[in-house]
């Protein structure tokens, strides 16, 4: 409970984390609000409310990869490690503090978004959430910043600089999963794997599109179930993780 409460303390003692939950929060709900004024008079699905998710989601995962990147910016993490000597006991500790945070950014975005869309868009009889699907969409958003969070604080401990880190998440995720279905004849069986791709898929699902105005929404992706997806991202994650916990043990900080 000691280095849970240290961890904490030292995540909101800087500016960065607070800037970045607001930043999440703002892009997702403003977004959304947005779309919302403008849908028309079709009803407006759920799914819709979280068309923004990703935005915020990429916000996040900065915020995770400074958690780490700043101690050793400004060498507060040899303070901790001579403290604590096993060294994985602190990267849990921050890693437990940093994805409950995440995770409650994703819900708070998810549902002000799907809020703001109850009092913004005209037509709202398809916004209820009746089903499994429907509950899956918003509150899902929540499971995926956590999951992103670990991924981005592993990244960070590997590569240690803050730019680095910063770099490899965004450009892996708004670039390369992209450019890689370019690739002919197997580009798009390898963009179904990739982990943003995936993760996309447990919070939008392979939806029924005939709601949607036309060309709107997702298109079907890779043949895993949407809780399949979040367990392929949340693996990937904590391999991630696992391998930067070895990587820290092993040299100087």
């Amino acid at each position: 409970m000691t280095l849970l409460a240290v961890e904490r303390i030292k995540l909101f003692s800087t500016r960065s984390p607070w800037w970045c939950m607001l930043l999440a929060l703002g892009l997702t709900a403003g977004i959304t609000a947005v779309i919302a004024a403008n849908w028309g008079d079709s009803p407006i699905p759920v799914i819709a409310t979280v068309f923004t998710h990703s935005f915020g989601l990429y916000v996040i995962m900065v915020m995770a990869a400074l958690a780490v990147t700043t101690e050793y910016r400004f060498g507060t993490i040899k303070s901790t490690f001579q403290a604590v000597p096993d060294r994985t006991s602190p990267m849990v500790a921050k890693a437990a503090v940093v994805v409950l945070l995440s995770a409650l950014v994703g819900e708070a975005s998810a549902f002000g978004s799907w809020g703001l869309s109850w009092l913004l868009a005209d037509d709202t009889s398809q916004l209820a959430l009746n089903t499994a699907n429907d509950w899956r969409h918003v509150a899902g958003v929540g499971l995926v910043y956590g999951a992103g969070a670990l991924l981005a604080l592993g990244v960070g401990a590997l590569v240690r600089q803050t730019a680095g880190a910063v770099s490899i998440i965004l450009v892996f995720a708004l670039v390369l999963e992209s450019v890689v279905g370019f690739i002919p004849n197997i580009g798009d069986d390898i963009q179904k794997w990739m982990p943003f791709t995936v993760a996309n898929k447990f919070v939008m699902g392979d939806p029924d599109l005939s709601a949607l105005p036309e060309g709107a929404g997702p298109p079907t992706i890779g043949d895993l179930s949407p809780w399949g997806s979040l367990g392929y991202f949340a693996a990937i994650a904590v391999a991630v993780y696992v391998i930067s916990l070895v990587v820290v043990k092993r040299r100087d900080a």
